[in-house]
């Protein structure tokens, strides 16, 4: 590799700034490049000091050059398409880069796709998003929702920390969950069976903050069941946690459901700025992990909050916000 790529691939430390800017641009669309970069640039210097080295996605390969092995062509061409989420432009380099792919896979691909006009070639010779692929995007007047956004901010969050990630709503006193781990495996769906506690776990405590009274009681004679030693099963502690996380809009459990995790959880606000969901990251040293994983969930729960705030573009009738969520 020559130094003008090692440079453009290496931050301090070993971080890829581009790697990270591109995340933290994710999150701030039409932002510009300036907070990305002074995002990398902090990561880099955090990992610095700390006196470890991050090796970037993009250098783990195998045999086919490509980031994996296995993938099927759906999986690549979906990598590909993947690239063009934020509506940019990209190069075929920069597309191959993207999406963990060899540039004569990629650019087999991408002719196909200009092909079907689902990507388009500019002057430049970069490629953009289609014509038939913006009209996908216009065709459907119904809101966003937590089940549909939910997956991508997890994938983000989860591969900017290397923790796990889960977004949970309420539901029956309980927190149906999706969840994200770290790795290449996409996150998981909302299903009947993935249930949490409420009491017991930092994204039960901001779902429980933000709902009534006598989802609150209810929970509380239901029975606040120890999990470990550190559980909170003292009602009047948990009404006082409740308190402290809705006026805070934080909330933090220390190994009461894991006996060697910790959770910080943060909430999702929908339309009339209601609580819709909780988004929350496992982290193993809360003296260490704290302020980190509380700057990444800001960033990523105002992200959610955000996109589900979006008006529809006609006349929908009311629906779950978590539609695909057990229920």
């Amino acid at each position: 590799m020559g130094p003008v790529e090692w440079a453009r691939w290496s931050g301090p430390g070993g971080v890829g700034l581009v790697e990270w800017a591109r995340w933290s641009g994710r999150w701030f669309p039409g932002k510009g490049r300036g907070a990305a970069l002074l995002c990398a640039f902090w990561a880099g210097q955090r990992v610095m000091r700390a006196g470890r080295r991050i090796t970037p996605s993009w250098r783990h390969r195998v045999a086919g050059n490509c980031a994996e092995a296995g993938r099927s062509v759906t999986s690549k061409i979906t990598s590909i398409l993947m690239t063009f989420t934020e509506g940019s432009e990209h190069s075929l380099t920069e597309i191959a880069r993207l999406a963990g792919l060899p540039i004569s896979t990629a650019h087999r691909l991408t002719s196909e796709l200009a092909g079907w006009r689902l990507l388009e070639r500019t002057e430049d010779g970069l490629y953009r998003a289609g014509l038939s692929l913006r009209m996908i995007g216009t065709v459907d007047d119904c809101p966003p929702t937590v089940a549909e956004r939910g997956p991508c901010v997890l994938e983000d969050l989860s591969a900017a920390t290397r923790s796990r990630a889960r977004l949970g709503v309420l539901r029956e006193l309980e927190v149906a969950y999706i969840e994200k781990l770290p790795g290449s495996r996409p996150a998981t769906s909302f299903v009947p069976a993935a249930t949490l506690p409420s009491h017991a776990t930092a994204l039960g405590r901001v779902l429980l903050a933000y709902s009534s009274p006598h989802i609150v009681e209810l929970t509380i004679l239901r029975g606040l069941r120890a999990y470990t030693p550190h559980t909170v099963t003292s009602p009047e502690r948990l009404r006082r946690a409740l308190g402290v996380t809705r006026l805070s809009r934080v909330a933090i459990t220390r190994w009461e459901l894991e006996a060697e995790l910790c959770g910080i959880a943060m909430p999702v606000f929908g339309p009339g700025g209601d609580v819709v969901a909780a988004v929350e990251l496992a982290v193993g040293d809360l003296g260490r992990d704290l302020l980190s994983a509380m700057a990444a969930l800001v960033i990523a729960t105002r992200s959610l909050s955000r996109e589900l705030a979006v008006p529809a573009r006609g006349p929908v009738t009311a629906r779950d916000p978590c539609r695909s969520a057990p229920g």
